[in-house]
């Protein structure tokens, strides 16, 4: 048996003409730098977009707003660059000033305060966060309270015999208040002749067929729970 002969190494091909690359080269040390710089850029700019378009980090709470005092609707917020930041009302855009205030607090708090509560602040109010990777948003509402209250009673009224009569009040309240009206003290029990309607800011007492019995102290009152209040006129019959 005879021993197998080695092959012979085979020697490496040398490169084409043109396409051997000199590390000791300047010119190629500084295309290598300009590369890696380019991988950077790239990189940075990826993750800048995966970090920098607006995030909701606390969201938006609703809040209760007691007639005449402020509320304050805070929210946390991430991006990079820094957002322009705007509030909406209803779908109307509020401008910082002495009712409506923007607040920024280090470092990601952003915050509405909303001063001298009345009823005409009730509604959703909207955070826009925009930068220019994109844009997010938050909504809630700030719900009013305000104590049961008679913006304005019923005029004294002088009537004859058989005319309708209308005594009526305009009311205001958030929660919406029961209404009431009584005569002389008592109570007004409703029927065909009788009665009084309530709409969303008004009361209105109707007496059809009027008698000299109808003539008297009437009243009506408003309450909730926040509060009362009543108002008083005389009807005289001839």
């Amino acid at each position: 048996m005879s021993k197998t002969t080695q092959a012979p190494a085979r020697k490496a091909a040398p490169p084409p003409p043109g396409c051997t690359i000199d590390i000791n080269d300047p010119t190629v040390q500084d295309a290598a730098i300009k590369i890696q710089a380019s991988y950077r850029g790239h990189r940075s700019r990826r993750e800048l977009r995966e970090k920098g378009p607006p995030r909701i980090l606390k969201d938006l709470k609703d809040v209760v707003l007691i007639e005449g005092s402020a509320a304050r609707l805070d929210c946390r917020v991430s991006a990079f660059p820094d957002p322009l930041i705007r509030w909406f009302k209803d779908g109307r855009e509020l401008k910082d000033g002495p009712k409506y205030r923007y607040v920024f607090e280090d470092p990601d708090v952003v915050a509405l305060v909303v001063r001298d509560g009345n009823l005409s602040d009730l509604g959703k109010y909207t955070i826009s966060i925009t930068n220019t990777f994109g844009e997010a948003y938050d909504s809630a509402k700030i719900i009013i309270e305000v104590p049961g209250k008679i913006e304005k009673g019923p005029d004294n009224v002088k009537a004859k015999v058989g005319q309708t009569v209308k005594l009526v009040a305009r009311i205001s309240g958030e929660p919406e208040p029961d209404v009431g009206w009584a005569k002389d003290g008592e109570d007004i029990e409703e029927d065909d002749r009788v009665f009084y309607d309530i709409e969303v800011d008004t009361t209105t007492l109707t007496i059809k067929n009027i008698t000299k019995a109808d003539a008297g102290k009437y009243e009506v009152f408003v309450e909730n729970s926040l509060g009362m209040d009543q108002s008083f006129a005389r009807v005289d019959v001839n």
